[in-house]
Order: C-alpha cells, then structure tokens, then sequence
C-alpha cells in the first residue's frame, strides 16, 4: 500500500512539475535573407531540447516561422533555404516555357514590361515592382502540410503573422485563413511586392509597424519569450556615402525604432539573441549555410540560460510526436473552384486545369497549369489554396486577380547593333496589348518599332475555344528593309531599300503547351523606296500573295541567351499569280536551335537553311546574313541570296551573382548565300570565329565580341537586345 502511495504522489509531482513548465514563446524579427540566421537557433533550440509553445514572426520570421509551426523538422527548414531559387521570388514571369508560342514571338522585341496599362483614363501603374506571383507559388509549395489549416491555433505550435496596414499603418496580427497568404502578406516590402489585399485591408510587410513582435507574444500568454533580433543596425554617417545607403538607412529607421520599443517589453528571465552577422546583408539569399552557422552560434552563448528551459529525454519525445502529426492532409479533391475570374469565364479558367475531382492533388502539375494561365497575362497573380468541406472532404480553390494597371499594356524595346565601321543599327518599339475584348479572351496587338528598320504590325487574335486550342488571327503588317546585290567577285554592286505591306488571315492550333502549328494567306506588295547603285531591280512596286504553313516548337528559357530549351520550325511558302501575286514560286524555312547548361556553362547550337524549291523568288524574298552571330567577321547584308544556309555553336560562361550575372564566350559559325542551295560547296562556305562578353539587363544582354573570318578580315561589334530566334520571321 506504501509503496502504491509513493508512486502516486512521485507521479502527482512529475505532472505538477510539467503542468507548472512556462509557456515559452518565439518572436522571430524581419531582416529578408538574414532571416535565415533564425533557422540556426532553431537547431539549438532541438539540440538542448526546448518545447516552443507559440511561435510569433514578422517577415522573414513569419517564412521560417511559419515552417516551424507546421512541423517542419529543422534539417528540412535547411534543405529547402539551400536549395530555394530565391531569384525567383523576385520575379513575376514563372518562364518564358510558359508562356504560348504566340507570346514568344515577338518578346524579343518587346521585352520590357514594367507594369503600365493604358486607357481612357490615361496611363495605370502597378501596386509594386513586383506582383509576388513567383513568391506565393514557393509559399504554398513550403507550407503545403498546412494547406487545409485555416486557424493557425490548430497548428502543431500555434503561429501568428504580423503584417502591416499600409491605410493606417497599424500592425496586423494574422491567425487565420490561408497559411502561405498570412506569410505573403507579412513579408510584402512596400514598393517592391504589391500589397496583399486581406478581409478589406491593404497590407504590407509587418516591419513597418512591429519587427519583433514581442507584445503580440505577451498578449497572447507567453511566459518566456525568445526573442530573436535581426534587425539592422543604424549606420554612421561616414557610412551614408551614397543614394543606396541613405534609402537603406531610412529603411532602418522604420523597424529599428518599432523594434526598441518592443525590446523594452522583455523582462529577465526572457531570452534575446542577436546574431553577429558580419558583412552578411538582407540581400545575401545564397549564403543560407552562413547564416544558419552565425545563427547557432549566437544561440549557444545563451546556453545556460535556454537550458533552464529544456525538458527530459521523455517529454522531448512527445513534444516531437506531435509535431509530426499530420491530421490536416488533404484528402482527395472533391470540388474545384474559381474564384475572382469576372471577366472571363471560369470555363476559361478549367480548361487550362488538368486536376479531376475524385483524384489526389498534383501539386505539381497543378502550378505548371497555373503558370501557364499566368503566361498568357492577363493576371495579377494566380494562385491556389486547399478548403474544407463541410463533409470533411477537400476542396480546391484557384484565385485569379486581374491586373489593376489592365486590361491593356504596354511594353516597350530596343535593340542596337554597331560594327565599328559602316553599320550601325539602332531600333526602339514599343507595343500595346488590348485583352479580354470578349467572352473567349479577344486581343489586339499592335507594335511600333522606329529607327533603322522600321516596323508596325496590328493584330486581331480571336480564340475559337476556352482552351486556345484553335485560333483565327487577323493583322496587317509593314516593314523596311536593306537589300545588297554583289558581282561574282564578291563586291557590292547596289543597296536596295524596301518596304513591304500586307495584310494577312490565319488559322492556328495549339498542340502542347509549346507547340503551334498555322495556316497563313498573306496579300500585299513590295515597293523600292531607293536603290543606289547598278539597278538590278526593275520594277517599282511588285504584288505579293502567298500561303504559309509553319510548324513550330519553342521551349527556349529565355529569349536571348538561353540556358535550356530548343527551337525548331519549318514554314512552307507558296507564292502564286492564282492567289494574287506577280511571281509564282516554293519556298522553305527551317531552323533548329538548342541550348543546355553545366552548372556555369552553357552550350548553344544553331542549324538555319533557306531554300526556293521552285521559281524565282526575287530580292524582296532574299535571306539576309551577316552581322552579330550571323557569320560575325561580316557585315550584316553582306551575305544574302534567295537560298541560304548557317550553322553555329556557341559556349558561354556565367560569371558574376545573381543580382548582376556577366558572362563571356567563344563561337565558330559556318554559312552563306546563293542563288540556289544546289551551288553549295564545302569550298565556298564562308567561316567566322568569335569572342564576345557581355552582361545581362533588362532591355537585353549588352554584348561587346570581336569576330575574324576565313577571309582574314577582323570586324567588332557592339550589340543589345540580340536574339536567335529573329532568323526565322
């Protein structure tokens, strides 16, 4: 009986002993990448085993906080920092492989998007540089375990954001709703990320109004706070050297002064750790393991007082278990829906989804579809959560925000190219996009491009389905350009300048997601604006009629200088009297591009032919070769005929970070032009070799080569805005 006795009251005791533990809180502050310095003192928080009871972050402390609380393990925390594209969360676009064949066309020379519609009204703007499209995908792939919660209390560690109010500038506490959209908004940087609209509210990253959230910790019971500190400090003013720093230090004062405030709130038995992070700034997001050292680091000094919070081997093992529960997975989806698509219809929206109701959710098919959707541009963002169902089944919502700057845009271009000698090529464009004229999302394009190759093309683009499987296109188009004519010498006999306008009518069909097969009927006529020189076109002005059939694939990363991707297509042209014309002749075009990348180095190879299968084609339907990375040792229109082959490789290094990327390479290029392909011959293939460096920026690369031939002539060249894909127009 004495000994039953003894027991009960040994575990009366152990229980008192638990039951008297303090609720221990994690205040985790803002600071962007130095955020991950909190992820360290995560790790030696488990290493002497001390339970967290309520974990509170704002901005980068609501992204690592926010994993945590969802029962994230710590080494999986590490894992996802190292390996996240952090580049990425700063962009919009998901990729260029994203978007349709039809928007790729012509991105090269409208590359520049930033944000601006057009109207009755006048010009519209964008709530920030970025629209956090990218950013809210990497949230709901990070708290996907947590997709279902929509009352952060149910969390295994109870969690709250803390956002700003950008109409009052107050905090916001956040402990509802959609876990990723609570990270979003708390981490939106004013100007930089639009704001987050939220229950009527507009908000903006937490710093603004409380950085380290202590109050919200107290207020919610805490006992012991944890306070992790990575605010900036206020620099001298011999430090206030330049533009950079003084936006900064504004900056610092917005958190730093909220942030002393709530470390008057910590008492002595709370706990504050500020890592050292040295030279490390809020930009460094690829020093994650640095980070995370000088974050353990700074924990371990405080040892012996975090210690006092530790438990035994025994209740760390329980503590751990629920942590790992998973109550809140989802189960098979049993309902789609959409939500915010009032323009167009939601069968817009579910035609492009490939997820089934009654199967498990494809994350990752499910985000290529929407990434998709948001390649076509008419959203803001496109975004996904899960929802309960009242029989406990799960639901799918996707959230479609229009552009508050649409629903019309405009984008804008240069290229420049400049031999040093006798060329020089200098062309700005700027276009505007007109969308959702109609039910199945109409648009009319029209672009403007002025300088030394005057372009304009207008555009009616109708789907003929939700899903853009097929399409009519209705435009008319006018360009001029400069023709050579050379002897059998290889001397310049004549320059021709000619312009040419047509209207055209054309039949589309997606087939895949990069792949567009159409049929074309082009009318109009070319015209001879001058020719200087022996006159070897004898006409004035000649009608053009022609049926087109072109296939093309174009997976290419990136419009300029590809890392991955391949292009290929072909397009046949057929030239008659019947359909209009003054010349009857067959032609076609192919072209095949490819791109792969180790690690820094990439590898891009390029295979061009041009052919009259029958007739003659005449001047104005010449291939026109050299100039930058088109037989490079020669000038541009120095090589041209109706048939025309180029094949070239190319290897480019990627040097610099990822903020500003330079690079450098060498190529070897092999062509040229006749009057028939049957006159090619090993013997007169003309051969270029190059070397070029340049550096990345957002009208183009700037390419700066040197370029000599196997006719012993050197040529340099200064380029921006090139692109390979210009040889198949």
């Amino acid at each position: 009986m004495r000994r039953w006795l003894l027991v009960f009251l040994l575990g009366f005791c152990v229980s008192a002993a638990a039951a008297a533990r303090p609720k221990v809180a994690l205040v985790l502050s803002g600071g962007g990448a130095k955020g991950m310095a909190h992820v360290g003192v995560l790790r030696v928080l488990e290493e002497i085993q001390v339970p967290v009871d309520l974990v509170v972050g704002t901005s980068a402390g609501s992204a690592v906080g926010a994993l945590y609380a969802s029962g994230m393990p710590v080494e999986d925390i590490e894992s996802r920092f190292i390996n996240l594209d952090w580049l990425s969360s700063f962009r919009d676009d998901p990729g260029r492989v994203f978007k349709p064949v039809r928007r790729k066309r012509n991105d090269w020379r409208f590359p520049v998007t930033p944000g601006i519609g057009v109207g009755s009204e006048g010009l519209t703007f964008g709530g920030g540089i970025i629209a956090g499209q990218n950013l809210g995908f990497i949230l709901n792939e990070l708290t996907h375990d947590a997709a279902l919660v929509d009352d952060f209390d149910k969390l295994p560690i109870p969690f709250r954001a803390v956002a700003t109010d950008l109409e009052t500038g107050e905090p916001v506490v956040i402990g509802t709703g959609n876990l990723s959209d609570a990270v979003r908004a708390s981490m939106s940087i004013p100007g930089v990320y639009a704001p987050v609209s939220r229950d009527g509210q507009l908000l903006v990253d937490g710093g603004v109004a409380n950085n380290l959230p202590v109050s919200v910790a107290k207020s919610l019971g805490a006992d012991v706070v944890i306070a992790v500190d990575i605010t900036d400090p206020l620099m001298d003013k011999e430090e206030l050297e330049d533009a950079f720093t003084v936006v900064g230090q504004l900056t610092t004062l917005l958190t730093r002064r909220n942030t002393e405030r709530q470390l008057e709130q910590l008492g002595d038995h709370d706990v504050l750790i500020r890592p050292d992070l040295g030279q490390l700034s809020s930009a460094d997001f690829y020093q994650a393991k640095p980070f995370f050292e000088l974050g353990a680091t700074e924990a371990r000094r405080h040892a012996v007082k975090l210690s006092g919070l530790s438990v035994a081997e025994q209740d760390w093992r329980a503590y751990r278990e629920r942590l790992e529960q998973r109550s809140f997975s989802p189960s098979l989806i049993s309902r789609i829906r959409v939500e915010g698509g009032n323009r167009l219809a939601d069968d817009f929206i579910r035609s492009r989804i490939e997820q089934k109701v009654g199967e498990p959710l494809d994350t990752d098919q499910l985000e290529n579809d929407l990434k998709r959707i948001y390649g076509l541009g008419y959203y803001e963002t496109v975004a996904y959560s899960l929802e309960r169902l009242p029989d406990g089944d799960s639901g799918l919502l996707i959230r479609v925000r229009r552009k508050s700057w649409g629903p019309n845009y405009l984008s804008f271009g240069l290229n420049y190219e400049d031999n040093f000698e006798t060329q020089t090529e200098f062309n700005v464009a700027a276009a505007v996009r007109m969308t959702e004229l109609n039910s199945l999302g109409a648009e009319w394009n029209t672009g403007l491009q002025l300088g030394t190759r005057p372009w304009a093309r207008t555009e009616w683009y109708q789907p003929l389905d939700y899903g853009y499987e097929r399409f009519l296109t209705m435009g008319a188009e006018y360009k001029r350009e400069s023709f050579n004519a050379f002897n059998g010498d290889g001397v310049r006999i004549t320059e021709v300048d000619l312009s040419t306008s047509e209207a055209d009518l054309a039949l589309g069909m997606e087939l895949g997601a990069n792949n567009e097969i159409r049929l074309t009927y082009r009318r109009g006529y070319a015209t001879v604006d001058e020719q200087v020189g022996a006159q070897v076109v004898p006409y004035k002005t000649i009608e053009k009629a022609s049926a087109n059939l072109a296939l093309e694939h174009d997976s290419l990363d990136d419009a300029f200088l590809p890392q991955t991707g391949w292009f290929a297509g072909i397009r046949g042209k057929l030239e008659r009297k019947s359909l209009g014309s003054d010349r009857n002749f067959d032609s076609v075009r192919a072209m095949a591009l490819a791109a792969h990348t180790w690690e820094d180095t990439t590898l891009t190879g390029l295979i061009f032919t041009n052919t009259v299968t029958g007739g003659v084609a005449g001047i104005e339907n010449s291939v026109v070769l050299g100039g930058f990375k088109r037989l490079s040792a020669f000038s541009r229109g120095e090589i041209a005929g109706e048939d025309a082959a180029l094949a070239s490789l190319f290897l480019r290094e990627q040097f610099g970070g990822p903020l500003v990327p330079w690079f450098a390479g060498v190529g070897a290029e092999a062509g040229n032009a006749w009057s028939s392909l049957g006159d090619a011959r090993w013997d007169n293939l003309l051969y270029s070799w190059s070397a070029y460096a340049g550096v990345e920026t957002g009208i183009g690369p700037v390419q700066l080569s040197t370029a000599y031939n196997n006719e012993d002539d050197w040529s340099a060249y200064l380029s921006i805005g090139f692109s390979f894909t210009r040889l198949f127009e």
